[in-house]
This record gives structure tokens, sequence and C-alpha cells, in this order.
């Protein structure tokens, strides 16, 4: 089953320069593409369009159900209260504890306020609360940049532990984890 059929996608912000011209891609669960290329080339933009936040000016998108993991960890969760009321906000917590488990998690952690963890923790709150909204396909918007070289490793490890459920697009600077990582590699190019 297809989790994203993007076919012919156009797209420009301004109607003159083309960010994308009959652009395609077609994955399926189990499978993680990495999309990689400079700054300014269009990689967030895929992702806007893809969670249907930007519409395309020609072709079509479509996607099953989609979670997200963000960058920086600690802008994707809200400072003042606990982790786990911010995860009970978007979903419901069946199995959470099997989940922690899975990702290392200690089930404390999620009573805490975001800024009282830990960069790699906070990330795997974020992957817990990707997982927990039962989707087909996971956007990971460089979701291992700000973390130190040892913590991207266990993060990326433990977020391919769940390709049998779900497909992960990727968005990375790092075209060694790209490689390491992925089924595909899709490099933008700045035109």
């Amino acid at each position: 089953m297809k989790i994203l059929q993007i076919d012919n996608l156009t797209f420009s912000y301004d109607g003159k320069k083309n960010i994308y011209k009959n652009f395609s891609l077609h994955m399926k669960k189990g499978e993680v593409v990495c999309i990689v290329g400079p700054s300014g080339s269009g990689k967030s933009t895929l992702f806007e369009l893809i969670a249907k936040n930007l519409k395309p000016n020609g072709g079509f998108v479509r996607v099953e159900k989609i979670s997200q993991i963000f960058q920086d960890p600690y802008t994707s969760f809200h400072p003042t209260y606990s982790i786990i009321d911010q995860i009970k906000d978007v979903t419901p917590l069946d199995n959470y504890e099997v989940l922690c488990e899975e990702l290392n998690l200690e089930k404390e952690l999620l009573y805490k306020k975001p800024h009282m963890l830990s960069g790699g923790q906070l990330q795997r709150c974020s992957i817990l609360r990707a997982i927990l909204m039962k989707p087909d396909l996971i956007l990971a918007d460089e979701p291992t940049s700000a973390l130190d070289n040892i913590t991207q490793l266990e993060v990326m490890k433990l977020l391919l532990k769940f390709l049998d459920r779900v497909g992960i697009l990727l968005i990375t600077h790092d075209e060694s984890l790209a490689t390491w990582c992925s089924d595909r590699v899709i490099s933008l190019h700045l035109e």
C-alpha cells in the first residue's frame, strides 16, 4: 500500500521560479527515504506540501495519516506544562509504557516540563508522541541535528525500530546519515 503518492508536483511561491517542477515520489510502509540538499533547495517546502500547509500549483499529493518530528525538540513542546499532558492533547496514550521501554525512555520523565530533559530525552519524547498518533508516514525534519553524535545515532536507531509500522521521510543535511539509514536518497539542488 502506498502511504505517499506525489505525482508531477509543481510548486512556486511567486508563480515565477519553480521550486518543484514535475516532481514525483511514491513511498510504502517500511521504507526510509531521505531528502538532502542545501538550505533553500525546497526540503521543508516539500514537507509543508505533504502536510497540506501549502497547496501545489500543479500535480497532486496523496498521503495517508502523518505525524511529524521536528528539528528542535525544545520548540516542539510548550515550555510550561508536562510532556505527558502535551502528548495527551494530541493522541491517546495507548500502550505508551511499552513504547517508552522500546525508546529507552523512563516514564517518569514524561511528567516533567521540557526544560528539565536533555535534548536526546526530549527528542525521544517527540518520537513517542509521533508513534502514539499511529501514523502511516512520519515526516522527520532534521530530527538529530540538535543532538551530539552519540545521541544522534541512538535516536536514529530508535526511530528505525518502528519501520514495521510506518514509513519515514527524513530531511537531513548529513549525507552520510542519509546513506546509512535510507532505502533511497533524493538530492535537491538550488537552481
